[in-house]
């Protein structure tokens, strides 16, 4: 344990520092994004529909996708779902690129139902 002396000097440097650490992540190029909802509305819309409204898998309207966390969307993405058609996606997106694939499917859809 930390004396109480150097406890009150550490920290408020330990809270300054939590807006850095509590995912406050770089976000990715204007470059990137647009690659991601091409990917999105071509590769992943070969199953979901050009459109996402469903073909050989389902719909993905932002009332279906809020239901998950934004991190467990991202899982879904990157690992698949056993026994479905729906494949992982881990080698070729990053986590940082799943969350934002989810984020983009949760609020910036055009499909709302």
């Amino acid at each position: 344990m930390l004396p109480p002396v150097l406890l009150r000097l550490l920290l408020p440097l330990a809270i300054g520092a939590l807006p850095l650490a509590a995912g406050a992540e770089p976000s990715l190029s204007a470059e990137r994004e647009a690659e991601l909802e091409t990917l999105l509305y071509q590769d992943c819309g070969s199953c979901h529909g050009m459109t996402l409204r469903g073909g050989l898998g389902p719909a993905l309207p932002q009332s279906r996708m809020n239901a998950y966390s934004r991190d467990g969307l991202a899982a879904l993405i990157l690992h698949g779902v056993e026994g479905t058609a729906m494949p992982g996606w881990e080698g070729l997106l990053t986590e940082k690129e799943a969350r934002w694939l989810a984020d983009h499917l949760q609020n910036d859809t055009p499909l709302d139902e």
